[in-house]
Order: structure tokens, then sequence, then C-alpha cells
């Protein structure tokens, strides 16, 4: 049995790429772990990482961190092995500032954090994963339609992505810029267009036959007439006739009304994420 903590990104790639593609609960990390190898990361900071192979010699749990997000992590529910995990982790990176992952593999990782530092750590939100392979369309659809961002676009979506990371509690917003740049760049994020942009719709690259779609947004003073549930069918059904074979994106869980609109355009619930922040012993 082995843990392997490394900064090398492609090392972990080669080791641990089968088990990310291997379930779409793990396309965040596959995801992440993509731009941060292939696409210039996510910042100037070097991501660092972590997998562990058991005594047949099989991978069975992985996790990374691009900063300043937190700790992404998949496999580490057993307690034993969270607390592997962050004896390991909190030697090379100290400041980490909280997890994101499915709720058992969360909160083990939450009380080794806590046992070990003598800090505590609290649930920032609960969210609900949702797959879809067949788009159903609206029963109303919305006036105007889909299109893609384009560079003129860039100030008014860097607004509206600081917005949403507030209102969504993802931090405060710094990273907009650099977030919707990469998107711009590499043709990642859609306008819906009803006399002017009225929401918005991420994504990120296929992996495993999966697209995650991510950020949705729509200024509160446009909200209510269908918009993001429109503009989110339309991405969907352009990601499949793209060659996706399912399309997924996550809903928090203290907002009922994404959790049904998402539900009305064919998106299944498939499991549950969270993310945990953490707060050093004072």
């Amino acid at each position: 049995m082995s843990l392997v903590i490394t900064r090398d990104g492609e090392e972990f790639a080669d080791r641990t790429w089968p088990y990310l593609e291997a379930a779409v609960e793990r396309n965040v990390l596959a995801t992440v772990l993509r731009t941060a190898t292939q696409r210039g990361g996510f910042s100037s900071e070097p991501p660092l990482y972590a997998y562990y192979t058991d005594s047949q010699g099989q991978l069975t749990a992985a996790a990374l961190r691009t900063p300043p997000w937190p700790l992404l992590a998949a496999g580490f529910a057993d307690p034993d092995l969270a607390a592997e995990l962050v004896h390991g982790w909190i030697q090379e990176d100290p400041e980490v500032p909280g997890v994101s992952a499915e709720p058992s593999t969360a909160q083990a990782i939450c009380a080794a954090w806590s046992q070990q530092t003598g800090g505590f750590a609290h649930r920032e939100f609960q969210e609900a994963m949702h797959v879809l392979s067949e788009v159903t369309p609206p029963a109303r659809p919305a006036r105007g339609n889909l299109r893609p961002a384009t560079p003129n676009d860039r100030e008014l979506l860097i607004e509206w992505d600081r917005e949403f990371a507030i209102e969504s509690r993802l931090g405060d917003g710094s990273s907009a810029e650099r977030m919707v740049d990469r998107r711009l760049q590499y043709g990642l994020q859609m306008l819906w267009d009803d006399g002017g942009p009225v929401s918005t719709v991420g994504f990120n690259l296929t992996v495993a036959g999966t697209t995650r779609i991510g950020p949705v947004y729509t200024p509160p003073q446009k909200r209510n007439h269908g918009y993001a549930t429109s503009a989110v069918a339309a991405t969907s059904q352009m990601l499949l006739d793209r060659g996706a074979e399912r399309c997924m994106l996550f809903t928090d869980l203290a907002n009922p009304i994404s959790n049904r609109i998402y539900a009305a355009i064919g998106y299944v619930r498939c499991g549950d994420w969270e993310q945990h922040g953490f707060h050093a012993a004072t």
C-alpha cells in the first residue's frame, strides 16, 4: 500500500487517468487535471497531487489542488486513508483552504484535518450532480437564441463571473478574469442573446465522453424569463451533437428552482458533492 504526493502532473496523470475517467463522479478532478497539465493551468502557483495504490497495486484514490482553490479528492472515505493523506498533504501545502468532494470523502478528510491541526472545518455548501444523455426541449422556450461568447463580451462575462462566484459561495471572484479568458480562448462559453446577452453557460473539456457544464449565470434583473433553462438545453444539445455521450452539471441543494428546471430538460441526479472550508486553530 502506498500514498504518493507529488508536484509532477504528468506522473500523476499517467497513474490516475484510467481511475479518473472511469466514473462520472470524478469528472471534476479529470477536467481540472487536463487543464492544469495541457492548457496552461489556473494560476502561477504549482498544483499538488496525491494518489494511493492498495496492496494489489490498484489505484483506488486520488487528490489534487490547483491554488487558490480547495483540495479535490476521490476515494478517501476510509478514515485511516484520509488521515494518511492529510498528514502528508499539510507537509507540502499547510495553507490548504478546504476540500471539495463526494460527502463521504469530504467528511473523512475534514475529520482528519481537524484532528491533526486542532482547527475546525465547516460545510460551505452541498450540491447534487446531474447527468443527461438526451435533451427534453423546454416546454416554454425563452425568446432569443444561443451564440458563442466572443472577446467583445469579455468585460460583461468577467462581471458576471464575479457575481456568480460570490452568489454561489465559490470565492470572491478574484479569478474571474483568468477563468473567462481561458474559456474564450478555447471556445468554452456560450451566451443566450435576447436583444443583448441575458444569460451565460460555460462548459469544460470533454473527458471520457462526459462534458461538464458550468458556470450557468443569469443576472438578477434578467431572471424568471426561462433564459437559463433554454441556454442550458441548447448548450447540452450542442455538446451532444459534437460527440459528447453525456453532459453533467452541479446544482445547489439549497436552490430548489435550479434542481427543478434542469430535471425538466432531462438531467437526472446521480450523486452528491460538498465543499468544506478549513479554519486554523487560534
